[in-house]
């Protein structure tokens, strides 16, 4: 899967990445600082700073403004983010639908596999991506968690775009990573479903009644209300724009939100596995 997967799709490198990097490595040069003393600066770890200067991690805007300040790089790093690829280590054939992503109105995700991408945790990512088999080198990790992280942005940007969840409740208590990536990864969905744009559903271990039993789905619509529906397997994925196709998937999602717990009953079933920890 491109989105949350154990790492099956390989990352792609990109030329404006390394650009960019090496930009910052000769302003901070100028500056006369190490990697070691700006990375505080920046409010960025160390391996982040080193990551970025060598064109394997996507740099977030709050490290741009920041490195744009602290660099007194006269405007540069601002213009030379403007123009980096913005899908670094995402399979190719995942990329037309992280670019519909970026202006849907609405986005509907049903997930039985995996916690969706764009409500991971870091740690509960990395977990994932250690998962994989076969096994990611440092900077194919480094790369895809770049992604997912760059991805996640939508959620914070677009407060006018709804989305909506469908989770099943056994992919929290399989505790990937551990009790403590478990508990991190539950107070950051309760954090998301108290969103207003956000509606969070978890699907019960015990449910006789299920229209999701042929796998994931996803679907969003556009500016122009136009709806598309997305498939994966285990080494691909396919864009469905046929309508009766992407009907059934709509059928199959109502069903699921009607068989889902309630938003509230959600949080609740949240916290008392959070309590359980």
């Amino acid at each position: 899967m491109a989105d949350n997967s154990c790492g099956n799709n390989e990352p792609e490198s990109t030329d404006s990445l390394k650009t960019f990097g090496a930009i910052v490595k000769v302003f901070r040069e100028r500056a006369g600082y190490t990697q070691e003393q700006l990375a505080p600066l920046l409010q960025y770890s160390v391996q982040t700073q080193a990551s970025i200067e060598q064109g394997r991690r996507f740099p977030q805007r709050e490290y741009v403004d920041r490195a744009e300040d602290v660099l007194d790089a006269f405007g540069v790093l601002r213009a030379a983010a403007k123009c980096l690829v913005r899908k670094p280590g995402l399979a190719a054939w995942f990329r037309q639908w992280a670019a519909l992503e970026e202006q849907a109105i609405s986005i509907c995700m049903y997930e039985c596999r995996a916690i969706p991408g764009l409500l991971q945790t870091e740690a509960y990512a990395r977990a994932v991506f250690d998962s994989g088999v076969p096994p990611l080198a440092d900077e194919q990790i480094e790369a895809q968690l770049a992604a997912r992280q760059e991805r996640q942005r939508l959620l914070r940007e677009r407060p006018n775009t709804a989305f909506s969840f469908i989770i099943e409740e056994a992919l929290i208590r399989r505790r990937t990573g551990g009790a403590d990536v478990t508990r991190e990864l539950v107070d950051h969905l309760l954090e998301h479903a108290a969103l207003r744009n956000i509606e969070l559903q978890l699907m019960p271990l015990v449910c006789e009644e299920h229209a999701g039993l042929n796998g994931p789905i996803r679907l969003l619509e556009t500016p122009d209300n136009e709806w598309f529906g997305y498939s994966e397997a285990q080494r691909g994925g396919l864009l469905i724009s046929d309508r009766k196709d992407v009907s059934v998937l709509q059928m199959r999602y109502a069903k699921l939100r009607s068989q889902a717990l309630t938003s509230g009953d959600s949080v609740s079933l949240l916290k008392q596995i959070r309590g359980a920890l």
